[in-house]
């Protein structure tokens, strides 16, 4: 059955620690993230961004992070978003949102739930959250079939921005299977963390799968901070929590 997001969602404020975009409009680390929802939008003026996925290529550089403040900052612009946790080895959306997590991405796909049972809606009006589930003993398998593509033909119908957290792309072909079928897909890289290689053979991973890279998150960087690749990096720098 068919259904619609509606505007309405829970007053409660979640860790305002992680979802920094959520409280201090004006601060430095919220205008990075407004910035980076603009360079996005100048990227998609032909071709629509319906489907982002948002992955890095090891743990720890800050994708869930991006993610979920990127979602914010986009329903704060006035669009519906879904925000899709497909780290099925890692969740960790619901926690951030400190949302019920025991049902959802899987639970669809496995043909136990409907979207309209699992899909909740969060603190900010607008933004919607699509848990996990249950951790599946095949990540990669499961989020390659078809009921995957018409659960994205679905959210795509209901959402102007569905952003699809997944593991890292070196770890796991999890993003790869995802990014295939996105629209655009963005790198998170932690500054000062990970050799500039591990970017490099990531990015190559994706093209590989035919995968339209849009750009690099560089994460972890003081504001107005620069580095040797900040020309070439589409900026959402924080020194907040991170995953």
């Amino acid at each position: 059955m068919a259904f619609a997001l509606s505007r309405r969602a829970p007053a409660e404020v979640p860790d305002s620690r992680y979802l920094v975009t959520s409280l201090n409009h004006r601060s430095p680390v919220g205008e990075a993230y407004r910035i980076l929802r603009t360079n996005l939008q100048f990227l998609s003026l032909d071709k629509p961004l319906r489907h982002l996925v948002v992955t890095s290529a090891t743990p720890g550089e800050g994708k869930t992070l991006t993610s979920a403040n990127l979602g914010v900052v986009q329903a704060q612009a006035g669009r519906k978003v879904v925000l899709v946790d497909a780290d099925l080895r890692r969740p960790a959306l619901n926690r951030r949102f400190e949302l019920p997590g025991y049902s959802g991405l899987t639970s669809i796909l496995a043909g136990e739930a409907s979207l309209e049972d699992v899909l909740q809606p969060t603190h900010v009006d607008g933004l919607y959250l699509l848990a996990s589930g249950p951790i599946p003993p095949n990540p990669a398998e499961l989020l390659g079939t078809q009921r995957l593509a018409d659960l994205m033909d679905q959210l795509g119908e209901l959402a102007d921005l569905v952003i699809w957290d997944t593991p890292p792309v070196l770890n796991v072909s999890d993003a790869s299977v995802l990014a295939a079928r996105a629209d655009g897909t963005l790198l998170v890289v932690r500054a000062g963390r990970e050799p500039y290689s591990s970017a490099q053979r990531a990015r190559d991973q994706l093209q590989q799968v035919g995968a339209r890279t849009l750009g690099v998150v560089l994460d972890g960087v003081a504001a107005g901070g620069r580095s040797d690749y900040y020309h070439y990096y589409y900026y959402g720098g924080s020194r907040h929590g991170r995953r």
